[in-house]
């Protein structure tokens, strides 16, 4: 019973990890999409 507690908690372990380099790269795509979009915008009131 103790091995099938410890392999749920490794799969609990291995979901959390992977959710948290999903919400890295959102936070990173959405910081490079802003930029992307001030940029495109800055260069639009220039010409």
């Amino acid at each position: 019973m103790s091995k099938d507690q410890s392999q749920k908690t490794d799969k609990e372990k291995a979901a959390a990890e992977r959710a948290e380099r999903l919400r890295k790269q959102l936070r990173e795509n959405l910081r490079r999409r802003k930029e992307q979009a001030r940029s495109r915008k800055a260069s639009d009131t220039k010409g």
